[in-house]
């Protein structure tokens, strides 16, 4: 992001690389990967790193979300377990909210963390009770479309109604304009200001002492060699939250009614619904029972074909080393083993072994909750403790 001008001589155009929103939207990612939601950590005084106190926010909105870009983007976030998106104008929002349904994929493979997104189509200057609890907000190019009436109500509905841990907020800085080309007013026609940064500053500065909430100041999208005095392209703001709410200040003023209208919800599979836990270890028992039943049998063979035996003495020897445990010995043979065995044309493949796999101990956890997975969806041994492959079909495959 320091490297975000190509460095040649200014000749009166700026090229961001990457793209200014793109720095806005990255800048965002990496607070959220930096800070490790979802788990107690230090927050530091200064985006610098001086160490401060803990909280975590893994319930992140995005006031203002527009085409959900911030939101398609922290969705990856394996940190994050609840994402709402906000904005007034609702048919921006239908264009491209798909992109934040699950894909086939997530059914698939399952991850392990919940995951929730929803978008409201609503105001910012309105409180509605579905904007409670979040941890993270963000607001990046919002304020400098807001009518001052709902400029005015702003810092009220999200430093004193919805209260989050942090918030960040980023707006153009006018300081920057004379550099952009076409630009001799606002930058964008619905655009109601434009701050310098000491304006911004100076509103930040105050909002933040009303509601105790320190303030840092940075940016992206640097200026031309030579032209650092007008600061970034875009200026942030990092709120962070003094302390927390106490039960008193959690309950001032807090309205039962919805005032939001919901226009998207996608709730991800995740292994924490024992529906998709079960079909994830289901899957992987399977898969695992097939590549030991492969290693096996291929060891097997190649102990036959070291003798250079014909395929009728290979079948016969083979047949022979299957029916070398007998029906009364199978179940002692599963309980005093974790070596899969070939008993006919039947594999038996201990669920001891099975769960000694990496992937499967991950998904179950105690070998109970293995069996519990599984029972009635996978062939089991009578005493139900080890995996049964037919292998009937291989044999035909080898005749």
């Amino acid at each position: 992001m320091d490297k975000n001008v190509q460095e040649e001589p200014f000749t009166g155009v700026i090229k961001f690389t990457p793209p200014l929103y793109k720095q806005r939207y990255q800048f965002i990612k990496n607070l959220v990967g930096k800070y490790k939601p979802k788990k107690e950590f230090t927050v530091p005084c200064t985006v610098s790193g001086l160490p401060r106190h803990s909280h975590r926010y893994s319930h992140v909105a995005d006031l203002g979300c527009a085409d959900c870009t911030l939101l398609w983007m922290l969705k990856f976030c394996s940190c994050i377990e609840v994402l709402a998106g906000l904005d007034i104008c609702e048919n921006i929002m239908k264009e491209k909210m798909h992109r934040l349904s699950p894909l086939p994929g997530d059914y698939l493979q399952p991850a392990e963390r919940s995951l929730t997104v929803t978008l409201y189509h609503g105001s910012v200057a309105d409180k509605d009770p579905c904007m409670l609890g979040f941890d993270l907000i963000t607001c990046i190019e919002l304020i400098e479309h807001l009518e001052e009436s709902e400029l005015e109500k702003f810092p009220e509905v999200v430093f004193g109604f919805m209260a989050p841990t942090m918030i960040v907020i980023s707006t153009p800085n006018s300081e920057f304009n004379p550099l952009l080309p076409g630009v001799t007013f606002f930058r964008h026609p619905d655009h109601k200001f434009e701050w310098n940064r000491a304006e911004f500053q100076s509103w930040a500065l105050s909002i933040a002492r009303c509601y105790n909430y320190s303030v840092e100041f940075t940016g992206v999208g640097s200026p031309p060699a030579g032209m650092e005095d007008v600061g970034f392209c875009t200026q942030i703001g990092v709120f962070i939250r003094k302390y927390s709410q106490t039960s008193e200040t959690a309950d001032f003023e807090k309205p039962t009614k919805a005032t939001y209208k919901t226009v998207f919800k996608a709730v991800y599979p995740s292994l924490k619904d024992e529906k998709y836990l079960q079909n994830a270890v289901v899957n992987e028992v399977v898969f695992t029972a097939q590549v030991i039943q492969r290693s096996l049998l291929d060891h097997l063979k190649s102990e036959h074909e070291e003798y250079n035996d014909g395929p009728v003495e290979i079948k016969s020897k083979f047949q022979h080393s299957r029916s070398c445990v007998s029906e009364d010995l199978e179940k002692l043979a599963v309980e005093k083993s974790m070596e899969p065995f070939v008993n006919g044309n039947v594999v038996y493949i201990p669920l001891a072994k099975i769960f000694s796999f990496p992937k499967v101990n991950q998904l179950c956890g105690t070998f109970e909750k293995l069996c519990k997975l599984i029972t009635g969806k996978v062939t089991l041994s009578s005493d139900g403790s080890a995996v049964i492959v037919n292998i009937e079909h291989e044999n035909e495959e080898e005749n």
